[in-house]
């Protein structure tokens, strides 16, 4: 089961960052999500957030707040016939440099969004049950 992290991050007036997938990447092609990634094997779930932050969405440390961190939870998903089972960290950080925001490879566009709108988006596994449950 791989492990990975999925960071949320909320600017000042409380919007929330989603980021559509490219075509490029593995897995949940063309659907929104936040930041995120696998957990490597010598990082920390933290570790990984931050590394995902900085290479995702060209934010480093210094430029969000940790705020929150939440109990992992396992879900199991099918993409394109095939079984996932993810172990899932989930973190929540704020934005304190939005101008400084700048995607790669792996999204084709941001936006940010009132949490209560992620209802309106096709998105990666469980990212709507976790905006609900825990921004909501």
């Amino acid at each position: 089961m791989p492990d990975v992290v999925t960071c949320l991050l909320i600017d000042e007036k409380g919007k929330l960052l989603i980021l559509k997938r490219s075509n490029k990447v593995r897995t949940y092609k063309g659907l929104w999500g936040g930041v995120a990634g696998y957990i490597e094997e010598n990082e920390t779930p933290i570790q990984t957030a931050y590394k995902e932050i900085r290479e995702e969405a060209g934010l480093d440390k210094k430029d969000v707040v940790l705020t929150e961190e939440f109990e992992p939870f396992e879900i199991t998903d099918f993409y394109e016939n095939k079984r996932y089972d993810w172990k899932i960290f989930v973190f929540l950080f704020k934005c304190l440099r939005k101008d400084k925001l700048q995607i790669d490879w792996e999204h084709t566009e941001y936006r940010w969004i009132e949490p209560s709108n992620i209802k309106k988006y096709k998105t990666a596994p469980h990212l709507k049950e976790t905006v609900i449950e825990k921004l909501l």
